[in-house]
């Protein structure tokens, strides 16, 4: 089946490579000559643009609209200038406004893109791919992005130092900008040309309007730049700051009668250092020694019932600054539904939570840390001149052990070995840098002397290949990747990983695959190959064939969620491309599916059809709809046989009011259910941003969703006549709510608050166990426990299925309640340029409650029970010294 469809696919690639005209029409580029200052004293940057230096250079404007109309004149114009001497490029931009007073001036910490801005995006690598872009508000606050892939990735996390001020005045705004060119990455050529687009929001009409036509149907952004030239002999900077730290931490909390760990309090005093060091003006070594995250906010709220892993964003500065150099996704696709969150790197798996648990007696205590510390990395990462985007990052991780207390005796058992991951990243572009090709290698490596945890791999590598392919000036595109991973260790760490819910090698019904307790390694592949037309008129498309091997394993240092899968995907979409009187644009998709395992069963047939809206008023709304007729999982009995699931219909809607108002509303809801109603969920989410100084910004979303399964997976359990396979009917309720506050006294200094009440309960009913996991009829499926076949005592049911009046086994209650209320409060204060100062307050609390109790019951009475909350207070100050 797969080879077969691989040779269609190729064939189609060949017709279409070849049939395809480059008759896409060329936009003319735009130029600007700017000017070296000499003789002349620089800008002052305090916004005015009254310096006699500015008139070096003549203004340019005549911008046009970019949306919602596209290629028209705008409300207002804009004009700029750009001046250099050998360390900055001055920028002097002119904002027209006829109603001055009707300037949008709201306040926020760095990045928050509020209100007016203008920006200005430099592609000084003039690669057509990658850029540097600077934004400053009306009210003064500034923003910083690096473009990746076109413009399809914006790391907001990219923090240059760079300085800006703005001025409001009859005529409308100005702003001045002055960049060190230490903050961009260019060659040493005698006569540069760099990419350039200067592109400006005006806020009450949510109109952009750009320097360079920028058409609604481009099939990217960096690559319609205009261009920047009169830029002679500059001299390449070697950019170098260091920036130490120091951070003092107090922790409070309950303290536990009789348990020497938890006294209600502890104290931490550390020190460390993050540098940067420009071994080229192209390549940068990153270096942080005993790193402290503790002003990252923390993880939402979840509890999955699938077994599989939930996906945390990486909140980690160091992580997150250029992380798209690193990025290897396995299956990324405009169809979705392919496990984009599938990653060869995911950098949380660095310093993660000890991954061990020390055997206990009764009566003994565990001091467990709670995470793995980073002892120190580096990362090195840049693009040349000549199209080499390079990545290599080398991180080691302590070895972690956790203290058992035995009435004052007390022994050490290591939870984390001492650990090394190794990172390493190339990408190379070609055809006039329309299209790339790529590798990536990963390497982790555990102790293996003294007392090792034999449960984790001694080594883990995997590798790759990507490319991307594009013509027609880029609307067209033919792109894939290939990877193979292998992995080391004792019988006891590769049983355990033949075992995990993402293999399931113990399959009792797999034909391809068997759990071999001899293995000491394991070797997987996986892939992605894709057919795309991303722009040039109103239809788009994807087509593409992804795999994963049963054997690919890249959990180490990577996310994966299952093995053993081979899906088809195909997604069109027709969008317009001019507003007419009820909309300022809309698109509607069609997407489907088809899954196989490596057996060659056909586990899911899927159909989705969705549109979204941009009205005229500026509200959004968007609706979508899925049908599954075919549904089988390899995975739902966790090493049981395939399970057939019933055909199920869902839906999706949002809507989400005009964000221009002090007051913006929101509400999102999705839905489905079995055609024979074995399951049905619905989730609730909705609440409001309200805005009622430009200082000052409140919102709440509360969330509230079921999740109704009578086939609900609870244990495989062995009996005399074999193994049952019990599930339940799971009834399912969880509430929570996002809260934030957002106070910016000016654009240096802000506070912040962000908290999170949740609860989830879940009520089992029902019990029943597997006969027939294929049958058509749910009913055939199972055999429900009878009245007489079951019993309840001190929290454990029994279980008489032969009714013999003996039990033939138990099962402990599976109902839970979980109550947890996370927050954070943030004062910043960036006292000058790259050097801040923290002040935070995180609380959690952490609750199991009543599952017959109501929601609200549960919270009011664990939340505010007078149990004292873990409450942490940490002051962090860093200074940065740029050399």
């Amino acid at each position: 089946m797969g080879t077969c469809y691989l040779t269609s696919l190729t064939v189609l690639l060949t017709q279409v490579i070849c049939y395809a005209q480059d008759t896409k029409e060329i936009l003319p580029k735009k130029t600007y000559t700017t000017q070296f200052i000499q003789d002349m004293p620089p800008p002052d940057i305090d916004g005015s643009l009254e310096e006699s230096t500015w008139s070096l250079v003549p203004w340019e404007g005549n911008f046009v609209e970019q949306r919602p109309n596209e290629n028209t004149a705008p409300d207002h114009q804009t004009q700029f200038k750009i001046l250099y001497d050998k360390n900055f490029l001055y920028v002097g931009i002119r904002c027209y406004d006829s109603e001055p007073d009707k300037i949008e001036k709201r306040l926020s910490r760095r990045d928050g893109f509020e209100g007016d801005w203008i920006a200005i995006f430099i592609d000084s690598y003039f690669d057509k791919r990658t850029a540097f872009g600077f934004l400053v508000t009306a009210a003064g606050v500034k923003a910083d992005l690096f473009n990746s892939n076109n413009g399809e990735n914006e790391d907001p996390s990219w923090n240059p130092i760079w300085y800006t001020k703005t001025q409001i005045d009859s005529e409308g705004w100005t702003a001045e900008m002055k960049i060190p060119l230490s903050q961009l990455k260019f060659g040493k050529l005698q006569d540069q040309t760099w990419g350039l687009q200067v592109m400006r929001r005006l806020f009450r009409e949510e109109e952009r309007s750009v320097w360079q036509r920028l058409p609604q149907d481009s099939p990217g952004f960096v690559s319609e730049f205009g261009l920047l030239q009169g830029l002679k002999n500059l001299e390449p900077q070697k950019q170098l700051e260091i920036q130490p730290y120091a951070i003092t931490k107090l922790e409070n909390y309950e303290p536990e009668a009789g348990n020497p760990f938890l006294t209600g309090q502890d104290e931490r005093f550390t020190v460390g250092l993050d540098a940067k060091i420009g071994v080229t003006n192209d390549l940068t070594l990153d270096l942080t020694i005993n790193p402290d995250f503790g002003q990252v906010e923390a993880d939402p709220s979840a509890i999955a019932l699938d077994g599989f892993q939930i996906f945390f964003e990486e909140k980690r500065p160091f992580f997150i600054e250029n992380k798209n150099i690193f990025d290897y996704r396995v299956s990324p696709s405009q169809a979705g539904n392919t496990f984009g969150f599938d990653n060869v790197f995911y950098s949380r798996r660095i310093g993660r939570s000890p991954q061990g648990f020390p055997q206990t007696e009764a009566g003994e205590f565990v001091d467990q840390p709670d995470n793995t510390p980073i002892l120190g990395a580096a990362k090195f990462s840049g693009k040349t001149k000549d199209g080499w985007s390079i990545g290599v990052l080398q991180s080691t991780t302590a070895r972690k052990h956790a203290t058992i207390d035995n009435h004052g005796e007390r022994r050490k058992e290591i939870v984390e070995p001492l650990t090394n991951y190794f990172i390493g990243r190339l990408q190379k572009d070609f055809n006039d840098n329309n299209s790339y090709i790529g590798g990536i290698f990963t390497a982790t490596n555990r102790e293996t002397l003294g007392n090792p945890i034999n449960f984790l791999h001694r080594s883990a590598y995997t590798g790759g290949f990507d490319f991307k392919y594009q013509w027609k000036q880029r609307s067209w595109y033919l792109a894939g990747d290939i990877i193979w991973s292998h992995v080391r260790g004792d019988t006891t760490a590769i049983i355990q990983t033949q075992k995990s819910i993402t293999h399931l090698f113990q399959r009792v019904d797999a034909v391809h695959i068997s759990l071999d307790p001899t293995k000491t390694s394991l070797s997987g592949t996986g892939g992605n190959l894709k057919l795309g037309k991303a722009g040039d008129g109103h239809w788009i498309f994807e087509t593409g064939f992804t795999w994963r091997s049963p054997e690919l394993e890249l959990n180490d240092v990577g996310f994966q969620r299952q093995a053993d899968d081979l899906r088809h995907y195909n997604w069109i979409g027709y969008r317009s491309l001019k507003p007419d009187n009820t909309f300022r644009k809309i698109g509607i998709n069609y997407n489907h599916w088809s899954v196989w395992d490596f057996a060659g069963n056909h586990n899911l047939l899927q159909f989705n059809t969705n549109s979204w809206q941009h009205w005229k008023n500026n509200w959004f709304t968007n609706i979508g709809f899925n049908y599954e007729p075919i549904q089988f999982s390899n995975f739902a009995l966790r090493g049981g046989p395939r399970l057939r699931l019933s055909p199920e219909i869902s839906f999706s809607n949002g809507i989400e009011s005009d964000g221009r108002k002090k007051v913006q509303l929101s509400l999102f809801h999705n839905g489905g259910k079995a055609l024979d109603n074995s399951r049905n969920y619905y989730g609730l989410e909705f609440g409001f941003s309200y805005q009622p100084l430009n200082a000052l910004r409140i919102s709440a979303f509360p969330e509230y969703r079921t999740f109704n399964n009578k086939l609900q997976y609870i244990s495989n359990i062995p009996t005399d006549a074999g193994t049952t396979y019990l599930n339940g009917t799971v009834e399912q309720k969880t509430l929570s709510m996002s809260l934030r506050l957002n106070y910016t006294i000016n654009p240096n200094l802000s506070l912040q608050y962000w908290g999170q009440p949740f609860i989830s309960n879940g009520r089992y009913s029902e019990f029943k166990e597997v006969i027939d996991p294929l049958a058509k009829s749910f009913n055939n499926r199972i055999s429900s426990y009878q009245n007489n076949q079951i019993s309840f005592e001190n929290e454990v049911y029994g279980v008489d299925s032969n009714l013999d009046g003996n039990t033939d086994f138990t099962f402990n209650n599976p109902n839970f309640s979980v109550i947890q209320f996370r927050s954070n409060l943030v004062f910043r204060w960036e006292y000058i340029p790259g050097s801040e100062l923290f002040f935070v307050w995180s609380q959690d609390v952490s609750r199991f409650g009543d599952p017959q109790s109501p929601l609200f019951n549960n919270l009011k009475d664990q939340l505010f029970n007078g149990e004292k909350p873990k409450n942490i207070f940490l002051l962090k100050a860093t200074y940065r010294f740029v050399l």
